[in-house]
């Protein structure tokens, strides 16, 4: 079988693990020129990669890629030919024990709470999609049928989905990736895909206070849940309550801010369909400190905390830092543009105890000019490097005060992504002397 593989990231490495291993002959397709393959691999680089694909018998298209895209370099055709690592991993995974978690912000969080918590109750859970390891590579772990998988799932994934999950989770949804979208719209529909093929037999947790979030869900044919209210988990009286049993106060609850208590409720509305202990769902709840780069505290130095929220890079998940400390703050903001409005992210600047900003990147002037039209003056433009970063950030914070790296916006053109921009951030941070 000839297959092409477009697009040699993560995803497209482990497709060519996959199928090389069924003697496939693979051709890799990538705009990068520069890009270290396999010495026995064919290869089509540069600007006219997704050209001529009809001559293959399977196209795998990683993330990246955008379908129409490949439709306009072929034809409207070439779409039956094409599949994904996703698609692959439903048809051929051995357990349907699958949990798929979508959202805008909060899905690695609600995916591993998910994991941990079905781990705690008895279950053996394998953890991947978006978060760590890309679906193929989950089947090296010998998955059985008795098994779980969770996936955290994204757009870029979802928007040619062909199968549901029998569990699947929807988080708050607000404007995202319209740079890659044609609309807000079509970001909608993708995230649709992963509730469209559910049966009747099958769960959709959704979160109902969110307009888009319950249009994601729409399609689904399953049981749907709104988690944050009854029947789902719901806070009640400082208390995490679900089916009428408290499981723990919010006092003992480790992840910081309160969009982290949303999506505790997701995770123990759905971990309550599977398994209905309450011991271990508290467990995990009251141990959980967080995964990396979301409101991650890095140091405390002249008595100013420093915390990398880098993971946050819409004006929506923003403005949920601000909310989650009451002490003034000095916000570092700015980015590439990901087609967002910054209106809300000013307003909540002027609202959240903001004493200062420091805005960088291609997006950094325009949240500036905002901020002065609004009236708010004490903003830094600062230059390309960390350390001037944080050097002026730390300039302006005073004893008390929170550095915040929660940017609204995408890292692209200063950094490599926002795993990058964080572990700068805190290396800088942590040389504070």
């Amino acid at each position: 079988m000839k297959i092409a593989i477009l697009g040699y990231g993560k995803q497209g490495k482990s497709a060519y693990d996959y199928w090389k291993a069924q003697g496939a002959d693979i051709t890799v397709c990538d705009v990068d020129t520069s890009i270290q393959l396999p010495n026995d691999v064919k290869s089509v680089l540069g600007n006219d990669f997704l050209k001529n694909l009809d001559k293959y018998d399977l196209i795998v298209r990683s993330p990246i890629i955008y379908p129409p895209d490949i439709v306009k370099a072929n034809n409207p055709e070439i779409l039956s030919k094409v599949t994904t690592p996703t698609n692959e991993f439903f048809l051929v995974c051995p357990t349907k024990n699958i949990v798929g978690v979508t959202g805008t912000k909060g899905k690695g969080t609600t995916s591993t709470l998910i994991t941990k918590m079905l781990e705690a109750g008895g279950k053996k859970v394998h953890l991947g999609g978006n978060i760590g390891i890309s679906p193929l590579d989950l089947l090296k772990n010998n998955i059985s049928t008795t098994d779980w998988v969770v996936l955290e799932l994204a757009n870029f994934q979802l928007i040619d989905l062909k199968y549901s999950p029998a569990y699947a989770v929807c988080l708050m949804v607000a404007p995202e990736h319209l740079n890659w979208h044609q609309s807000m719209d079509e970001y909608i529909k993708s995230k649709q895909q992963l509730f469209a093929y559910q049966s009747t037999n099958d769960i959709a947790v959704y979160y109902s206070k969110n307009e888009y979030s319950t249009q994601v869900i729409a399609p689904t044919n399953g049981k749907k849940i709104p988690y944050f209210e009854s029947p789902g988990a719901f806070v009640s009286n400082g208390q995490i309550v679900i089916d009428g049993k408290e499981l723990c106060s919010v006092g003992e609850v480790k992840l910081l801010g309160a969009h982290n208590l949303e999506n505790i409720c997701a995770a123990v509305t759905l971990v309550w369909q599977v398994n209905k202990d309450a011991n271990a769902i508290k467990q995990v709840i009251t141990s959980f400190t967080g995964l990396p780069h979301r409101l991650e505290l890095v140091k405390e130095f002249d008595g100013v905390k420093y915390y990398d929220d880098s993971f946050g890079t819409t004006p929506e998940t923003a403005i949920v830092a601000m909310k989650a400390f009451s002490s003034p703050k000095i916000m570092i903001l700015g980015g590439s543009d990901k087609g967002s409005d910054y209106e809300d992210l000013v307003m909540s600047v002027l609202e959240d105890n903001v004493r200062g900003v420091v805005t960088i990147g291609n997006t950094g002037p325009t949240i500036a000019q905002m901020l002065e039209t609004v009236g708010f003056h004490n903003v830094v433009n600062s230059k390309s490097s960390m350390k001037e970063i944080v050097d002026d950030a730390r300039k302006l914070a005073e004893p008390g005060d929170i550095v915040l790296l929660s940017t609204g916006c995408a890292s692209f053109g200063l950094f490599k992504d926002y795993e990058d921009r964080g572990n700068q951030f805190k290396q800088v941070v942590n040389e504070l002397s």
